[in-house]
């Protein structure tokens, strides 16, 4: 049985949290050319258009997520990442679920991702797939090439 996961907003200044963020962008930089990693640092995701979340079970740091407003009722899912020992318990779904309920409740009708082919990144894939994201037209600054990959779900 998956554990009951609370969503909230978060300050990013927690250990936790900060250990959580840089243990993603430390995997992702194994993963790809450090040119194709769009991953944003602790002070990026602080800044006033992007809001930071959290998914707990109970005190527990099971996952993050951001959301970046990009304007115009369109927003970016940024920094999802489930804690290695919530992989595939629920987390990374559950944050998912949140981030778009809040981008619903914000009017959003437009959500957009970037995210990696290389096969490391097939779970994540598969997991906005199931959720009605499918891939697009690069977006933004970014370029769909052998490493990134964009994706989108009309809200």
């Amino acid at each position: 049985m998956s554990p009951s996961y609370t969503i909230a907003t978060d300050p990013l200044t927690s250990d936790a949290v900060l250990g959580l963020l840089q243990f993603h962008l430390d995997e992702v930089q194994t993963w790809s050319p450090t040119c194709k990693v769009h991953a944003l640092p602790a002070d990026r995701l602080k800044q006033r258009d992007v809001t930071f979340f959290t998914a707990r079970d109970g005190g527990t740091l099971a996952a993050i997520g951001a959301l970046k407003d990009l304007g115009d009722g369109r927003g970016e899912l940024k920094s999802m990442r489930a804690a290695p020992e919530y992989r595939g318990r629920g987390a990374g779904e559950a944050i998912l679920l949140g981030l778009i309920e809040e981008a619903r409740a914000r009017g959003y009708r437009w959500l957009g991702l970037e995210t990696g082919r290389p096969r490391q990144f097939t779970a994540a894939r598969r997991l906005y797939q199931k959720h009605g994201f499918a891939e697009c037209a690069a977006f933004g600054n970014y370029i769909s090439d052998e490493f990134s990959l964009c994706m989108e779900r009309h809200l």
